[in-house]
């Protein structure tokens, strides 16, 4: 191994390692993130955290990729396996959920309040909408196939904002998929956050599962997906 694969693989190897400590501190102080105590979890000095990681911002927007990837993946991978345009629906839902479940502190730092003081970058705007793109996909493959019921059009000053995203995502299909895609992402977003932050204590206790399953059918229903 040369010299230079060896200080990319010695600086990529060190990159995760802050974002492994910098998730620790997610679990522990939300998105309050220090680079000093990140360091100092490290045993580094913190102006060589720097070295690696700009600023705390730098180091929130490469955990936010992650994690907008990782439950894109997961999503993905599941919906792959499903036979039928539903199936896949709920699939991804349930791979979403999952993960969430499984990564409260990350799913809080892309769908829970606004970090103070940070603005995304343009690099989070693809990883963010993996999931709403699949599910967009999954309703256009339906509407192919014959597969969704016949849809009233649209109205009103947000239809007309629609079209030129239908345009951009799905040119041969009518702005009514798009406003069914983005009503569904945005249930599934509440139904799980509602779940992870506690909102179903006390009504939802048993069978929870079942309970998001219900409602990502009733959002599948919605949109005319049979």
């Amino acid at each position: 191994m040369s010299a230079a694969n060896l200080r990319a693989r010695v600086r990529a190897e060190m990159t995760e390692e802050i974002k492994r400590v910098a998730r620790r501190h997610l679990a522990t102080d939300g998105a309050n993130l220090s680079l000093r105590a990140v360091a100092r979890d490290l045993g580094m000095a913190s102006s060589a955290v720097y070295r690696y990681f700009a600023s705390r911002d730098e180091l929130l927007t490469a955990l936010i990729i992650d994690a907008y990837d990782a439950v894109g993946d997961a999503a993905e991978q599941a919906a792959a396996a499903a036979p039928t345009p539903l199936d896949k629906w709920l699939a991804a839902c349930h791979a979403a959920r999952d993960w969430a479940l499984a990564n409260p502190p990350e799913w809080a730092l892309i769908y829970g309040s606004p970090v103070p003081g940070y603005q995304a970058p343009q690099d989070t705007v693809v990883p963010a909408t993996r999931v709403l793109l699949l599910l967009g996909a999954t309703l256009a493959e339906a509407h192919r196939g014959g597969l969704v019921a016949e849809r009233s059009l649209i109205t009103g000053g947000f239809a007309d904002e629609l079209v030129p995203v239908a345009a951009s995502f799905y040119p041969d299909l009518p702005a009514r998929v798009v406003a069914d895609t983005l009503a569904a992402f945005f249930q599934l977003c509440g139904a799980i956050s509602a779940e992870l932050f506690g909102q179903l204590n006390k009504s939802i206790e048993q069978d929870r599962r079942g309970f998001f399953e219900f409602q990502m059918r009733g959002a599948a229903n919605q949109a005319g997906l049979t």
